[in-house]
């Protein structure tokens, strides 16, 4: 009996955490005290025949330039996934996927866009697989889509915004919240960032964004001050951007820069306070004072219009006021 729960806990590893395990084999254990196993009609070996069409797929997409993040994350669905199935790639059907991701919703409680993106990572794996002729066919074409409720990103106002500025503890902090403003980058960007890679003379710089794709931002006139006084201020030698306002100042990870901003947040009483609701906020304040569409998504780094406008707050009132300059007669 204690065998087989083993074999349960083992299949369900890559769905539960370890407390959500220990509560599973305690579970087992005590609804299953005193019985027998009478017959044993079958014996399930471990299948990872799929490790190596893994691998190949991830140095695939590793070559077309994904970011080691996307290769990472497109890994730890799959191996999941696949370790759950128990099974070659040749043989998982449909039925087999659908069902995991029911499983994996239920258990974990997870949101629909958590759920999605897992999904998309099936489907760019087992067309890749396809398209190589490793399977017969794509199971992936008759497993369910999921809908993911559209929620309207409410970008910070300009009182949210100075009141986060105003509760900054140090230089540094504002000079990364403005810098955030101004150039819209992602937080995945902005760590990455050193001293150097700042054209003081132009008020620009180039950022590397998704798929190692290269596009300009730029400093307004506050972001240009704070910047270079923060820069000013540090007596270290790290070429980092930002660092650690305490030694060894080390480069700030994407951790750290979002608690320093939900920490900000917390202080100035601005809820939802994120790195990425800054990127919104550009854009959306571009928009609406005047910036075409096309710039705006040059300016984001997005391949298609339809991107930016998902970042957007349309102003009710910029569209009244250009309903009365274009449609009063």
């Amino acid at each position: 009996m204690e065998q087989k729960i083993m074999e349960v806990l083992r299949r369900m590893q890559p769905v539960l955490n370890e407390d959500e395990l220990r509560e599973l084999k305690s579970a087992l254990q005590i609804t299953f005290s005193g019985c027998d196993i009478v017959k044993q009609t079958e014996l399930q070996c471990v299948d990872n025949s799929w490790m190596i069409d893994l691998e190949d797929y991830l140095m695939s997409r590793a070559l077309e330039g994904k970011t080691v993040e996307t290769v990472k994350r497109y890994r730890y669905e799959l191996t999941r996934l696949l370790s759950y199935v128990n099974k070659s790639v040749a043989n998982i059907t449909d039925g087999d996927i659908s069902g995991y991701l029911r499983l994996y919703k239920n258990i974990r409680k997870v949101k629909n866009s958590t759920l999605k993106g897992a999904r998309a990572a099936y489907s760019s794996f087992f067309a890749w697989l396809r398209d190589r002729d490793r399977i017969r066919k794509n199971p992936m074409i008759l497993v369910e889509q999921i809908k993911v409720e559209k929620r309207i990103k409410r970008p910070f106002s300009d009182t949210d915004r100075e009141k986060l500025l105003r509760s900054c503890k140090t230089l540094r902090d504002k000079a990364m919240m403005e810098f955030l403003y101004s150039t819209a980058v992602r937080v995945s960007e902005l760590k990455n960032l050193n001293i150097e890679d700042i054209r003081w003379g132009t008020k620009d710089l180039i950022v590397y964004g998704k798929g190692g794709k290269e596009r300009t931002v730029y400093l307004n006139e506050r972001t240009h001050m704070y910047l270079h006084e923060y820069l000013q201020s540090r007596t270290d030698s790290n070429p980092a951007l930002f660092v650690g306002v305490r030694k060894p100042y080390n480069r700030l990870t994407k951790t750290g820069i979002e608690d320093m901003i939900r920490r900000t947040g917390r202080r100035a009483g601005v809820e939802k306070a994120h790195p990425h609701r800054f990127r919104g906020t550009a854009l959306t304040n571009a928009l609406n004072r005047g910036m075409p569409l096309q710039e705006a998504s040059i300016f984001a780094g997005h391949a298609k219009t339809e991107t930016t406008m998902l970042y957007c707050t349309v102003d009710q009132e910029s569209v009244k006021y250009h309903h009365k300059k274009y449609l009063s007669a």
